[in-house]
């Protein structure tokens, strides 16, 4: 588990990020989800513009998002998230909590879940509570 944090990241950005615990949380979430011990995931922590870039360039969509989840085609390599910590504090009455949503959520595309269609957002709203049992968890539309 990778978690790289963006040097342009605020000091308000990184304390959250700190607390949100990421490597220890995906790593947990990882164990429960059957993900092999030494498979890796990599985690950047950005802003609004970096998300923005990401996602033109390789979604063809244009502005910002909260979370980009990118899963691997090779063996031992989950994926890679990309999430806003701009948009995650600016969201979210809770920071943390809303990183540690969007990790998770990431994680769970790069998984191959989904919630294009109803069957697939209840699915993955009820896998995201199941690992984040402390948190409100909002439905996926």
């Amino acid at each position: 588990m990778t978690v790289v944090a963006a040097d342009g990241l605020d000091d308000q950005g990184r304390s959250a990020a700190r607390a949100a615990a990421l490597a220890h949380l995906l790593r947990r979430c990882g164990d429960s989800l059957d993900v092999p011990a030494r498979a890796s995931l990599t985690v950047r922590l950005t802003d609004d513009a970096e998300l923005a870039e990401l996602n033109a360039r390789f979604l063809g969509v244009e502005g910002p998002t909260d979370v980009l989840a990118f899963p691997a085609e090779e063996p031992g390599h989950v994926g890679d998230l990309a999430i806003s910590v701009e948009r995650a504090l600016g969201q979210a009455e809770d920071g943390v909590a809303e990183l540690r949503l969007l990790a998770v959520h990431g994680l769970l595309h790069c998984l191959g879940h989904d919630h294009a269609d109803p069957a697939g957002a209840a699915a993955m709203t009820a896998e995201t509570r199941r690992l984040l049992p402390d948190q409100q968890v909002p439905e996926l539309a």
